[in-house]
């Protein structure tokens, strides 16, 4: 008797991805694609998507021929509520309190998320990684984003 092995992390990511891609393709699909040399609004997130598909359908079938059963790690809450909890704070804080302040929140929020969490060194990050953020966005793409509150 033949019994398949599959690695189902890989085979469950795999359909997470593809899902994910599909959800954004539908979400995106009354977008104008036009071509390389004159992009539409949806050129961009086809092109995401499709490097996604691509992705979760590798993840299948490596996870189909991978020929090894491994069991699923037990999920740890603390990091995906920091992670949403940051996202929540960035998109609340984003634009009473300006860039800086949501962005640092965002990332010490997100950091506390880890079992090593340092409050020094993830101020050191969040700082180099706001100015980070506002030299981009605010100086070089020139987007009309409020840096600080007033």
């Amino acid at each position: 008797m033949l019994k398949l092995r599959i690695n189902l992390q890989d085979t469950l990511f795999g359909i997470f991805l593809i899902l994910v891609a599909g959800g954004a393709m539908f979400a995106t699909r009354k977008l104008s694609v036009g071509t390389a040399a004159n992009m539409g609004p949806g050129y961009m997130p086809l092109a995401v998507s499709l490097i996604i598909l691509g992705f979760g359908v590798l993840l299948i079938g490596r996870g189909l021929l991978a020929g090894r059963e491994q069991g699923i790690e037990t999920v740890h809450l603390r990091p995906i509520l920091a992670i949403l909890l940051s996202v929540g704070a960035f998109a609340l804080l984003a634009e009473r309190a300006g860039l800086v302040l949501a962005s640092l929140a965002a990332i010490l929020i997100a950091g506390s998320g880890g079992r090593e969490f340092r409050l020094v060194e993830s101020v050191i990050f969040a700082c180099v990684l706001t100015a980070c953020a506002v030299l981009l966005f605010v100086r070089v793409l020139q987007l009309p984003i409020p840096i600080w509150p007033w």
